[in-house]
């Protein structure tokens, strides 16, 4: 089965944890507008439902997502343009409001709108390999999907203004160094899958 006959996102259920996993790792799991749209249907789904505790958005192979599709966006006109920004800072504000704890397992390159995407959540965790950066400087855009507004809130502004200025790719030992991650381990699912077994611990107790 090839990139194009897979769907862009599967969803796995296991108790109280769903784990939503971008499925297009030949083309570095863009986040194209038939992705945007599926996640919001996913998410659409899993968030009102109350025995969902947690939910975990990772990648494939050793992409966690890449961002829009640049190509896409090249053949966009202006009203298409502005309702694709919308359609993104909507999605990933939904899940910044999620009442589930949202987690980052990040498998991979995290780079442009996956790093919004990334941001978006409420705990971020990293393989060793794992790879940031915001690239949109070198071809004169910058990310429209909130990203600009979450990561001062997370690392000193200074060291954003640096991330969306020099398009600097940051390791995970630099991004957690900064403030970026929680944590840094392999496998990164694990990581994940303890910290919402923690979170729904405490949950329980309140």
């Amino acid at each position: 089965m090839t990139d194009e006959d897979s769907p862009p996102v599967v969803t796995e259920i296991t108790g109280s944890i769903a784990i939503v996993r971008f499925n297009r790792p030949a083309q570095r799991n863009p986040l194209s507008l038939h992705t945007l749209q599926e996640l919001r249907r996913t998410t659409s789904a899993l968030f009102p439902r109350d025995h969902i505790q947690a939910v975990i958005f990772t990648g494939t192979d050793d992409i966690f997502a890449s961002g829009a599709n640049i190509r896409e966006l090249a053949q966009l006109d202006t009203e298409a343009a502005l309702e694709f920004s919308r359609l993104g800072q909507d999605l990933f504000q939904t899940i910044a409001d999620a009442k589930q704890v949202t987690i980052a397992a990040i498998n991979g390159y995290c780079m442009g709108g996956g790093l919004d995407l990334a941001l978006a959540c409420d705990i971020r965790v990293a393989s060793q390999s794992a790879v940031f950066s915001h690239p949109g400087a070198s071809l004169g855009i910058i990310t429209g999907w909130g990203g600009t507004q979450r990561l001062p809130g997370i690392i000193e502004r200074a060291r954003a203004l640096e991330f969306f200025a020099t398009i600097r790719r940051y390791s995970s030992s630099a991004a957690l160094e900064i403030g970026l991650l929680s944590r840094v381990g392999d496998p990164v699912m694990e990581c994940a899958l303890e910290c919402a077994r923690a979170a729904e611990a405490v949950a329980s107790l309140s």
